[in-house]
């Protein structure tokens, strides 16, 4: 947390480095990261409506300036979208392997005694199981059934 009695926190005796200006945006990330957290688990913690929705909304002012700092962190670093490609490539690989019938999933489930139907409802359908979760989907956006947005939360 800032330190509001000094006014000096965060005040930097001279320009940054290329390198330190890099930190230092990272460093903004996970301060919005952690704000969105904190916004989101007070509102969590309350019943009342305007507070909700107030919190709910200045989490989502966050998340977009997580957005910006990230492009921001791409245009000063370009090496950047390529490790998160391949983390995202690496997860999709991983969904890919969880989705093929009689895979990890399927494996991981018999592992755990976990009905085939309660993991498909937490970890995703299965190629076996998605036409009748669709069937079964009765909301206006075609999510899957158990999905929630944060939009919703103030619904």
């Amino acid at each position: 947390m800032a330190e509001f009695a000094n006014p000096f926190v965060g005040t930097v005796p001279r320009k940054l480095t290329k390198e330190e200006l890099i930190r230092a945006i990272r460093l903004n990330i996970t301060a919005e990261h952690e704000a969105v957290h904190l916004y989101m688990a007070h509102a969590d913690a309350t019943d009342d409506p305007i507070a909700k929705k107030v919190l709910i909304d200045v989490a989502n002012e966050e998340r977009v300036h997580i957005g910006e700092f990230q492009k921001l962190l791409s245009i000063l670093a370009p090496d950047e979208d390529t490790f998160v490609g391949d983390g995202v490539r690496e997860v999709e690989e991983m969904q890919a392997e969880l989705s093929v019938v009689g895979g990890p999933q399927e494996e991981l489930v018999a592992q755990e005694g976990m009905p085939m139907e309660l993991a498909v409802e937490t970890g995703g359908p299965t190629e076996e199981t998605s036409a009748a979760a669709s069937e079964n989907d009765t909301s206006s956006s075609g999510n899957t059934i158990g999905v929630r947005t944060i939009g919703s939360l103030i619904d």
